[in-house]
């Protein structure tokens, strides 16, 4: 067999200057910097098959992100097959955002002082195309070893209470508190990659947590995934790369609510990154292949591209009837304009609070339930015309690993349902990859409500998220046929 080649880059996309933070409902204007932003690039050539993944220190990006980065390349890298390029973000809330569209939703809108979306796009567009260009360039022969690790990172942020209901960030010590909605996991995949000389060039680290430690702070941050670049690179030096992932994880944080904060390190802020960063660097240290491993230098390399139409969640009449009657009820309290300054208004009086840590915004606020609502109508009133959502998806074989992507943050029950029916060693799930469409939530968080179980959340349902499996465990077991 073709001996595989390896490519590796790593760049700098720290904005300079003032930017708005994304990720939440109001607007967060930094104040300075915790970590700086990296994209990495991983390129792979087995002669027959190619790929690129490109990971990238974001809340999220869209599916055109990704076409306008493909155009940019088609010119520039005759022998690379754009399509094979894959985007991936690590749902940090503490970088600004590439999608200019977001700064002109009704209220939340540009601020002047703020870098303009549209302007850190194109800066990270140009990162990328030179970082991109560098990794495919500069691909070498090399080789692949896979491992396993334990880390404890996410937890499930979704608590049940007696009435029937969730609530993400949910106070569980209220007597009605019945447990957490979902499970958690502690695996942390990992895919190490050496040079022909067997020397260690980086890894590729993937894990159930969104790296969002740092949410609610005005700092620019890389979050745990950064700290544990900055301690790998310490440790094998400062040449070794990480790419990192995140697997189905979106009832995930890397918050333990059942201890209700105690006995921990504040996962609201730093101390949180730096906790986490050492729990992962310990996961890695313990499974680091030793000088005499069997290194694959020859691994086989199969890559699919597809398109996946998974049907949308549907509003039922009688959801658009109710929706209709409470968005006329809660504007005649307090129309939406005023509902969002005092929602803003409350934040603000939260974060002045000694000793909260946050969520400093509350999903139950009314001017919240007002976009819930609206959401409510519009899926009603477009459903019928718009029944399927279309989605790019990557199946990819390296030797006993596998890859498969997906734009959501998916729910934990589809990763494990995919884990354990894969017929890979290892299988590397990948969401909010080549685009974004919201949460996709578990037939049990529709059911029990609350944020991360709305309409308003995302574009597929549990019936989606059914097929999506189906979908990708076929795709994965023709891969090792």
């Amino acid at each position: 067999m073709q001996k595989l080649l390896i490519g590796w880059a790593e760049i700098d996309t720290t904005p300079e200057g003032t930017v708005d933070l994304s990720g939440q409902y109001y607007h967060r204007l930094s104040t300075g910097i915790h970590s700086r932003l990296t994209a990495t690039v991983l390129a792979l050539d087995s002669g027959s098959d190619q790929a690129v993944m490109v990971a990238l220190e974001l809340v999220g990006a869209k599916a055109d992100f990704q076409e306008e980065l493909r155009g940019m390349l088609r010119s520039e890298l005759s022998d690379l097959d754009v399509n094979k390029v894959f985007v991936n973000v690590i749902h940090t809330h503490s970088a600004p955002s590439v999608d200019p569209e977001s700064e002109r939703i009704g209220w939340l809108r540009e601020l002047p002082e703020a870098m303009p979306a549209v302007v850190y796009r194109k800066f990270l567009l140009g990162k990328l195309k030179t970082a991109i260009g560098a990794a495919w360039r500069g691909r070498q022969p090399g080789g692949i070893v896979g491992a396993l690790g334990r880390a404890r990172v996410g937890h499930c942020r979704r608590a049940v209470y007696a009435d029937g209901t969730a609530e993400m960030y949910g106070d569980t010590g209220r007597a009605d508190f019945l447990g957490m909605e979902g499970g958690e996991d502690s695996g942390v995949d990992m895919l190490f990659f050496y040079d022909e000389k067997r020397r260690p060039t980086g890894m590729i680290l993937n894990l159930a947590c969104p790296s969002q430690v740092m949410e609610a702070t005005y700092k620019v941050s890389s979050d745990y995934m950064g700290e544990t670049r900055r301690l790998l690179k310490q440790r094998y030096g400062r040449h070794f790369m990480m790419l990192p992932q995140i697997s189905a994880a979106g009832c995930q944080s890397p918050r333990d609510l059942a201890r209700n904060y105690r006995g921990e390190p504040d996962f609201w802020h730093e101390d949180g990154v730096a906790e986490l960063g050492r729990r992962l660097l310990q996961a890695v240290e313990e499974v680091f292949p030793p000088e005499d491993a069997a290194i694959d230098f020859s691994p086989l390399l199969r890559h699919r591209v597809e398109k996946l139409a998974l049907p949308r969640r549907r509003a039922s009449y009688q959801d658009y009837l109710a929706a209709q009657k409470n968005v006329a009820e809660l504007e005649k309290i307090l129309p939406e304009d005023a509902a969002y300054r005092e929602f803003c208004a409350e934040v603000d009086r939260n974060e002045k609070i000694p000793g909260l840590h946050g969520p400093y915004d509350s999903k139950l606020h009314h001017f919240v339930l007002i976009q819930n609502n609206k959401a409510v109508l519009q899926r009603y009133e477009t459903q019928d015309r718009e029944p399927m959502e279309n989605i790019e998806v990557h199946f990819l074989r390296l030797g006993p690993v596998a890859f498969a992507t997906n734009p959501f943050e998916l729910y934990l029950d589809f990763g494990h349902r995919i884990k354990a029916r894969s017929k890979a060693e290892q299988t590397f799930l990948v969401q909010l990859c080549c685009g974004t469409s919201g949460y996709l939530p578990s037939a049990r968080a529709e059911q029990l409500g609350g944020y991360g179980g709305l309409i308003i959340n995302g574009t597929a349902g549990s019936d989606g998220g059914r097929k999506l499996v189906d979908e990708t465990v076929q795709a994965l077991d023709e891969l090792f046929e």
